[in-house]
């Protein structure tokens, strides 16, 4: 089967390459609703990934609400503005799925989800306490992109938190994430997630 996508609709280009390109990693992002000073959005997205190391960056496209409306992590995210993406564990599966709920501004996931919160040190908003690896991370750019537009988010990393049980040495002395032990949730087509499943190992050419 070949395919022009010219030739489809946005909503089929998006189921087409939800089950192609997978597995996906997910970005639980936890953002300051500005309505309040102590409630929070949370929100997964998997249309994300890392972009580049110098400066240390990441993207999220993130979309419109079913009613066309900005989703409640768009509107709290201009540039200069502040969010923790959160890298979520296969454990927490159903918590991920239900943050992803379309719910009015201000109504907050966390409460919900009964999820709390703590201290994320040196940056300005907390962190999941539930989660092994943060990011806290400051707006650099936000572009429009396309008909109907996504929101492309380059948001650039200012902290890291990686839970102290999931980290060890390599043979160069660098930091070893024990990728099998965290485990992370991936993203697949539809209702569809994966785990890690098995870790392979094979050196680069030199």
């Amino acid at each position: 089967m070949q395919l022009k996508l010219s030739e489809h609709s946005s909503g089929e280009i998006y189921h087409l390459l939800t089950q192609t390109i997978v597995p996906r990693p997910i970005a639980w992002v936890l953002t300051k609703n500005s309505n309040s000073d102590e409630t929070y959005n949370l929100a997964p997205f998997s249309f994300f990934n890392a972009l580049t190391s110098a400066p240390p960056t990441l993207v999220v496209s993130i979309g419109k609400k079913p009613s066309g409306e900005s989703k409640d992590t768009r509107a709290n995210l201009g540039e200069g503005e502040y969010c923790v993406v959160h890298i979520p564990q296969v454990t927490q599966m159903q918590e991920v799925s239900d943050s992803a709920a379309t719910l009015d501004y201000g109504d907050s996931e966390l409460e919900r989800l009964n999820l709390s919160i703590e201290s994320f040190e040196g940056f300005p908003l907390p962190r999941i306490k539930e989660n092994p690896i943060a990011f806290g991370c400051k707006v650099a750019k936000v572009i429009e992109w396309g008909e109907t537009p996504q929101a492309l988010i380059l948001l650039e990393i200012e902290q890291a938190f990686v839970d102290d049980d999931y980290v060890g040495k390599d043979d160069k002395g660098r930091l070893k994430i024990d990728a099998k032990n965290l485990n992370s949730l991936a993203r697949l087509g539809a209702n569809e997630y994966a785990s890690l499943g098995d870790v392979l190992s094979l050196a680069r050419p030199k």
